[in-house]
C-alpha cells in the first residue's frame, strides 16, 4: 500500500491573471509566478453558495449571491525544472479576489 501525499489547504488571496477570454494564464502565490501550461485542459465549474446561512438579507440589485466559481489548472515555474504542480482556485459571490483553495 503505498500513501499519497495530502494536499496542502491553503486559502490564500492569490493575484490571478487572465486572458481575453477568461483562461488562466498565470498565477501569483507565495512570492512567484506560476506560469499556466496551455496544453493541460483547465476545468471550470461553479457551485452554489448557501448565502441565506450567512447574510440575513440580500438587498434587491445586490447581484448573484450563490455562485462560487472554480479553476482548476496545471502550472509550474518558468525559470526552474519543476514539475507541474495542480492549483485549485476559489473566488466567492461577489468577490474580486481570487483564493488559493489547493496545491499538490
Amino acid at each position: 500500500m503505498t500513501l499519497a501525499p495530502e494536499k496542502p489547504q491553503t486559502m490564500q488571496d492569490v493575484a490571478v491573471r487572465f486572458s481575453p477570454d477568461g483562461t488562466p494564464l498565470a498565477i501569483r502565490h507565495d512570492g512567484r509566478i506560476w506560469m499556466v501550461d496551455p496544453d493541460v485542459h483547465a476545468a471550470h465549474w461553479f457551485t452554489r453558495d448557501a448565502w441565506w446561512e450567512t447574510r440575513s438579507r440580500a438587498a434587491i440589485g445586490t447581484g448573484d449571491l450563490v455562485s462560487v466559481e472554480y479553476w482548476q489548472v496545471q502550472a509550474t515555474l518558468p525559470s526552474a525544472s519543476v514539475e507541474l504542480r495542480t492549483f485549485t482556485l476559489r473566488r466567492q459571490p461577489l468577490a474580486s479576489e481570487w483564493v488559493l483553495e489547493s496545491v499538490s
